[in-house]
């Protein structure tokens, strides 16, 4: 099935300023950001590698008219997460969307996982999540304003051989959203997920046996996994106020039916 056109903007997020994590390279952070800009908002990438980083936000001059705030954070680092808010506040004066894209995966059976494997993909996946919402939070809660999407997958939900790491992390990444949607929504903070089965890029080619991909394309209804850009649509509907009575909700951005 051929990927229908790519959509106009409609300024849905104008004078809104929104903090994506993993927005380097060639995958839904970055089609975030890009989204997020095409939308009007004022928008500060981050991502753990310096280079690629650098060339996302010179991308994205060419949406904004001038280069975006790139703020190197390592997820895993909570002086990492600090500065980024720290220096996102410092550039805009606030923050209103933070997008929790970061995430890590791998494929290896629980019988030969080691503990390194384990306790890598869920502290970049799940701790890194909560850093950054915490970390949002502490900013959004006391102006009782703000959004949080975070990244999940369709793994959270789903068994796939090879992926308990990162499939629970993804089930963490839901929970938290849920529990800390309770919490925030009294200060009017709302707090939701998107959970995509299959987008592919560049890096996850790198990263996953084809066969596996093939399959996994197989499975789609569409029979192809989805843009990058789809899944940023999602978010951007939940970072935006046509979704201003969700919270604790998981989107499934998915053609793929059990």
């Amino acid at each position: 099935m051929n990927v229908p056109s790519y959509p106009d903007g409609h300024n849905l997020l104008v004078g809104k300023t929104v903090v994506v994590t993993a927005a380097a390279g060639a995958g839904i952070g970055v089609a975030t950001a890009r989204r997020c800009a095409e939308e009007g908002a004022e928008v500060v990438v981050s991502d753990h590698h310096e280079r690629r980083l650098a060339e996302t936000a010179t991308a994205l001059a060419d949406v904004l008219g001038h280069e975006p705030l790139a703020l190197r954070c390592d997820v895993t680092q909570e002086e990492d997460v600090q500065a980024l808010i720290g220096g996102a506040v410092d550039a805009h004066g606030h923050i209103d969307v933070m997008v929790n894209n970061a995430g890590l995966g791998g494929t290896t059976d629980v019988v030969d996982m080691t503990d390194e494997q384990w306790l890598t993909v869920l502290d970049v996946t799940l701790n890194g999540t909560f850093r950054c919402t915490r970390a949002a939070l502490r900013h959004m809660i006391p102006r009782g304003a703000g959004v949080i999407v975070n990244n999940a997958s369709v793994l959270g939900w789903r068994a796939q051989k090879g992926q308990s790491h990162y499939a629970a992390a993804k089930a963490g990444v839901m929970a938290l959203t849920r529990c800390a949607a309770m919490e925030a929504a009294p200060a009017g903070v709302r707090i939701n997920a998107v959970s995509p089965s299959l987008a592919p890029h560049p890096h996850l080619t790198k990263v996953m046996d084809e066969d596996l991909l093939a399959e996994m394309v197989r499975q789609e209804a569409f029979g192809r996994g989805a843009e990058p850009w789809e899944v940023a649509n999602v978010i951007l509907f939940l970072a935006s106020d046509y979704s201003s009575y969700m919270t604790g909700e998981i989107v499934s951005v998915s053609s793929q039916h059990p």
